[in-house]
């Protein structure tokens, strides 16, 4: 059956309903019905329905009950069922905003739904959280059988992050890298895999020295995740000497970190192992030293990083000149003059002590007289060792040669990536308002497992990001570890052109991590009311740069 429009010369035209059938072999057709007198819309929707179309109420009686953003947690969600893991990463934020977000009535996207959580209270989310903390050594287990094996190289680091209030008992002041020494702090040890895949957190006391956290580190390496070989990377902040001789060797462990600026001195020393002709005609050589038994030592000159530190020394050197010339003008002012060596050594001291800068001037100070200079030779000793580092290690060259240990030994970019994700824009680590030690030892954990979510999710949106696409490219195209890695071919089309690779298929605009999660949640998943009582679940049709990344993703679009 169909609706016909039959012309009518002079008035309307008919509007029938026919039908087409055969006989005796021709098709002929007949009227059902003249539909003239129908209204348009009564006769659009028996077509309608003659086509098989769904029909929907009139546009009246459809109404969306509720929209919520969607895309990124279906995103975020497929991944972490994918990886066997829950999410944080969505929209960090404490836990009282967290139970207000998961909850229908209040809700900010549409996770609360997709994990059928119902109301939500504040003490539940807290009650998730404290069997998250309860749980963290099987949790950290299982992603040390995931990630790591015997043998593997294991890169450590250490930071700090300060608290709100004083209530917790591992509040406690010490060195900060957040330059609020103002503040109560935690210490943070992260271990991590090679390819930078976080697998374990530990939160020690705020007044804890770096190196003192490794003894901890150890203790869960053998004895939680039963690896009796582990190659340690760690910069020469948390592997010193002393943390060598007095917990890694013990344990049988080996190691990769890099010497102090003193030792390197003493390296380079007259007659010393550490020549600047070993840098003629290359930017890498391995030496020994007695200082060093059985350990290699890989020389590195980075000339990129040796202009670097020029630059810093010479403005350093030219603020501190400055300051101390104020000095000198009120020891020498007519009125209210600066007097005394005491009072002069104070002040002269604290601008000297700021930048670290009294090695390299000369002080003359008396009861009523002040006066500095630039020390030339302590500034061409130290200019001469700019952009040179040692790294050391006690691997056999079989195991692991000069260029191999140099890799890994920066391949500690990776858990600095981490940390920045931590405590910056990506997860805000911070502010920590527990009062309680398992509860901030939990929250932090979270948001491990929150960047360890991120960490498999920008892999596979790589091709869509600024990230590299092609790791194994851009190492290959490096003459040398100590030279600075420059992006594959691939990522320089892409920051070029602003767009993804034609080889991915129709180019599409690259995102940042965050900006792609943005457009992601403009995927809403919304609630519509067809007539009186009938509710549906709809989701809008999905973008192509929608589609793309969750093809990557492997994430199917589901309401």
């Amino acid at each position: 059956m169909y609706v016909a429009v039959v012309p009518n010369r002079g008035s309307p035209p008919a509007i029938l309903l026919r039908e087409s059938y055969r006989e005796a072999g021709n098709t002929k057709n007949r009227t059902l019905a003249n539909l003239s007198r129908w209204r348009a819309e009564r006769i659009e929707q028996l077509r309608a329905v003659l086509r098989g179309d769904k029909l929907l109420p009139a546009a009246e009686a459809v109404e969306i009950v509720r929209a919520l953003p969607h895309g990124h947690v279906l995103a975020a969600l497929g991944t972490a069922r994918r990886i066997a893991l829950d999410t944080r990463l969505l929209e960090p934020a404490a836990k009282l905003a967290t139970a207000r977000m998961l909850d229908p009535a209040t809700a900010s996207h549409s996770l609360g739904e997709m994990l059928g959580l119902g109301k939500v209270a504040a003490k539940e989310v807290y009650g998730a959280l404290d069997w998250l903390g309860r749980e963290q050594p099987f949790i950290e287990a299982k992603l040390a059988r995931r990630h790591l094996q015997d043998g593997a190289l294991l890169l450590y680091d250490v930071t700090s992050t300060y608290l709100e209030g004083r209530c917790c008992e591992l509040a406690q002041y010490g060195y900060s890298r957040d330059h609020r020494g103002d503040r109560p702090q935690i210490v943070i040890g992260l271990m991590c895999a090679a390819d930078g895949c976080p697998v374990a957190v530990e939160v020690f006391e705020g007044n804890t020295a770096d190196p003192l956290t490794l003894s901890v580190q150890i203790d869960k390496l053998k004895q939680r995740f039963r690896l009796q070989r582990v190659v340690m990377v760690g910069d020469r902040g948390v592997l010193t000497s002393a943390r060598i001789e007095q917990t890694l060797r013990p344990a049988g462990l080996d190691w990769i970190t890099a010497l102090r600026a003193p030792a390197i001195k003493q390296l380079a020393a007259e007659g010393g192992p550490l020549q600047l002709s070993l840098f003629d005609d290359r930017d890498m050589a391995e030496i020994t030293s007695p200082d060093y038994p059985g350990e290699r030592l890989v020389v590195c000159k980075n000339p990129l990083l040796a202009e670097e530190r020029a630059r810093k020394r010479a403005e350093l050197l030219a603020v501190t000149e400055k300051e101390l010339d104020r000095i000198a003008a009120r020891v020498q002012r007519a009125r209210s003059p600066l007097r005394g060596a005491a009072a002069i050594g104070q002040a002269v001291g604290a601008v000297l002590g700021r930048r670290h800068m009294a090695k390299h001037f000369q002080i003359s100070i008396t009861d009523d007289t002040f006066s500095f200079a630039q020390n030339p030779l302590s500034i061409a000793a130290e200019a001469a060792l700019d952009g040179i580092y040692v790294v050391r290690t006690n691997l056999p060259a079989e195991h692991s040669d000069a260029a191999a240990t140099v890799r890994a030994y920066k391949s500690l970019s990776g858990v600095e990536h981490a940390f920045r994700s931590l405590k910056t824009v990506d997860l805000e680590l911070r502010p920590v308002f527990h009062w309680t030690a398992p509860r901030v030892r939990a929250h932090v954990l979270l948001c491990m497992l929150a960047y360890y979510l991120q960490w498999h999710m920008r892999r596979s949106l790589a091709p869509m990001l600024f990230d590299e696409p092609d790791p194994t490219a851009r190492e290959a195209q490096r003459t040398s570890p100590v030279a600075k890695a420059e992006p594959s071919p691939a990522a320089q089309r892409k920051a070029a052109r602003k767009r993804t690779d034609p080889a991915d298929g129709e180019p599409l605009p690259v995102h940042s991590f965050h900006t792609l999660l943005g457009d992601l949640a403009t995927l809403t998943r919304n609630v519509v009311r067809l007539g009186r009582d009938h509710l549906t679940t709809i989701l809008t049709t999905p973008t192509r740069t929608q589609h793309h990344a969750l093809d990557l993703l492997g994430v199917t679009p589901t309401a």
